[in-house]
């Protein structure tokens, strides 16, 4: 692997445990700053609408830009937001730095996947940029575990340093061994790209993706308080429980990817099936501290199994503009995660008690099923011989 994917993929790394390593050190932060769990949560929606803000609209200011020069000043930004993080004396602050740092987020990847995929070799292109984000995986199996734990030993402030100190460090690494490229690529305008979008098929996907992960986004974000606080785990062992979760995740998005290239439409809502089955099981078994465990590992797999056949089917409904559609894509995963903070705070502090956090997110996780059997089906009806002759008749005859 060459220096400059390893540069950005550890940039990728240092961003994103920023973002996951929130659900470690939730309670940390909320004892020391005095504010509820559910108010801390929000720290979770203020990230995600941040990117979901800032990836468009910073990505449309910054379009002139070349390249190198503006991921540099993005880093800047997320160095100083992550120390600011540290620093926070109140509550608010903290809740301002983390939108600032969120709102370059999108941007970055955005940028970094297109130096790395314009001065891949020809034919590599997928596989490079494939690798870069990998440095996202990483970050939940091992940037958000070492994160809570380097949180529970040195306090939460800590954490936010040492992801500082990562982001400049790649920093400085972009610096030395990521070249220059053009601040735009050929390729169609952003009014024809937008077209796609009129797709009902592609419309409905997305709306697939934000539902059907904001089940498992929900217990994700409020990981630490459902172990320690409702099962009885120590503090000091949520960051195996994170490593063990996102080691599930990693097995599970092989897993899925393998079924999802067999039978796309069955094997997504199967997979969410047991995903809600999942989610109730914890339920049930939330007060058995080795149960718990094995679910936790279950859990990262049957929930990432289903994110290769999602993005497969966005892929599928918008070969007009795949790369516009998987960022809004990944923009309608954000949202989900904004509202999966906000909901399960809601449901706690309704008096229904952290518990109920998980037949709250099996519930969701079902609407997800409902939404995919709809579309499985508009795809068997699409698919049907004759349907195509029929909806050229009708639209004749309305004309």
């Amino acid at each position: 692997m060459s220096l400059k994917l390893m540069t950005l993929m550890l940039c990728v790394f240092g961003i994103t445990t920023g973002e996951f390593v929130i659900a470690g050190i939730l309670p940390d932060i909320a004892h020391d700053l005095v504010v509820s769990i559910p108010a801390a949560g929000l720290l979770v929606t203020a990230y995600a609408i941040g990117m979901i803000v800032g990836g468009p609209v910073m990505t449309a200011l910054t379009a002139r830009f070349a390249r190198k020069p503006l991921i540099v000043a993005l880093l800047v930004i997320v160095v100083v937001g992550n120390l600011a993080s540290g620093l926070a004396p109140v509550y608010p602050v903290l809740f301002v730095a983390r939108i600032v740092t969120a709102l370059v987020t999108a941007t970055f990847f955005a940028n970094a996947i297109v130096i790395a995929a314009s001065t891949a070799p020809e034919g590599k292109q997928a596989s490079t940029v494939s690798k870069l984000v990998f440095g996202m995986n990483l970050s939940m199996m091992l940037g958000a575990p070492l994160g809570t734990f380097i949180g529970n030993n040195f306090g939460w402030r800590a954490t936010f340093y040492a992801i500082s100190a990562v982001c400049l460090l790649g920093l400085l690494l972009v610096l030395r061994f990521v070249p220059d490229v053009g601040s735009s690529t050929p390729g169609t305008s952003a009014v024809t790209e937008l077209r796609v979008f009129g797709n009902p098929s592609l419309q409905l996907a997305i709306v697939i993706t934000a539902v059907a992960n904001m089940g498992l986004l929900i217990v994700f974000t409020y990981f630490a308080p459902l172990l320690t606080d409702l099962t009885g785990f120590a503090a000091g062992t949520v960051p195996v429980l994170l490593l063990l979760y996102g080691v599930g995740a990693a097995v599970g998005n092989f897993v899925g990817g393998w079924l999802s290239d067999r039978a796309l439409m069955p094997s997504q809502v199967g997979l969410l099936g047991l995903l809600a089955l999942g989610l109730v099981a914890m339920w049930a078994v939330s007060g058995n501290i080795v149960l718990t465990g094995v679910m936790v590992f279950l859990i990262g797999a049957m929930g990432f199994s289903v994110i290769p056949g999602m993005q497969t089917r966005v892929l599928n409904t918008a070969s007009a503009a795949p790369t516009l559609a998987i960022a809004v894509n990944a923009s309608a995963y954000q949202l989900a995660a904004a509202l999966a903070g906000w909901l399960g705070g809601r449901v706690i502090d309704s008096g229904l008690g952290l518990k109920s956090v998980y037949l709250t997110s099996a519930a969701v996780t079902v609407l997800g099923i409902l939404l995919s059997c709809y579309a499985w089906l508009r795809d068997r009806t699409a698919a049907r011989p004759g349907a195509r002759e029929e909806a050229a008749g009708a639209g004749a005859s309305s004309a």
